[in-house]
């Protein structure tokens, strides 16, 4: 079982002797190359055994029709990752990076924009932390006009405040509102529902 750390304590680096806070991040989980469901599971499983990282909850799976990907492409299978860390911003997309890299996620030179793949894993947010640089912006911009990771990020954490969005009573009414309708083809399959496991 997870152990949720008490977020009113500060860690401290043992290498450094820098105290860092623990905050709350959100990660999206996406696949629709290969063995999907495998490749949702192997990210919340790398998560769980990052150092300083600790999983606090995961999302039901969703199946989602792509957006803005090529013409062809499959339908992913959509998750969020819930973690409490004390992990800074930069290291957490790095972490969340190396994770595709080991599920054979293809990028570069030549690799067309949105691609099919094996394994993404966003950073929403974390914590309050604000970026806007080459390498990360948080929160992250796209992410609040996707019903693929606002659904199960409110599924998760139903009293969620999201940035640009308020809290889960808004939900209905900002995905209604912003997204196209053709993402919210969001077909919750019985077997995914509960397919992702902690541990």
């Amino acid at each position: 079982m997870t152990e949720t750390p008490n977020p009113h304590i500060i860690d401290s680096d043992t290498l450094t002797g820098e105290m860092r806070p623990i905050r709350r991040a959100v990660l999206s989980l996406g696949s629709n190359l290969g063995e999907r469901v495998t490749s949702l599971q192997g990210a919340v499983n790398a998560l769980a055994d990052t150092p300083d990282v600790w999983v606090t909850g995961v999302s039901p799976v969703y199946e989602t029709e792509p957006v803005d990907c090529p013409p062809g492409s499959d339908n992913f299978l959509n998750a969020v990752v819930l973690i409490d860390t004390t992990l800074a911003a930069s290291r957490l997309l790095d972490r969340a990076h190396a994770i595709e890299d080991a599920f054979g996620r293809e990028r570069g030179d030549g690799i067309p924009v949105n691609a099919p793949r094996t394994l993404d894993v966003d950073v929403i947010v974390v914590g309050d932390r604000r970026a806007d640089d080459e390498n990360l912006v948080l929160p992250h911009p796209r992410a609040f006009e996707r019903a693929f990771v606002l659904q199960p990020w409110f599924d998760a954490e139903p009293d969620a405040q999201a940035a640009a969005i308020g809290t889960a009573s808004d939900l209905d009414l900002a995905l209604w509102g912003r997204v196209p309708l053709t993402v919210l083809t969001l077909q919750g399959d019985a077997e995914l529902v509960n397919a992702l496991r902690v541990g």
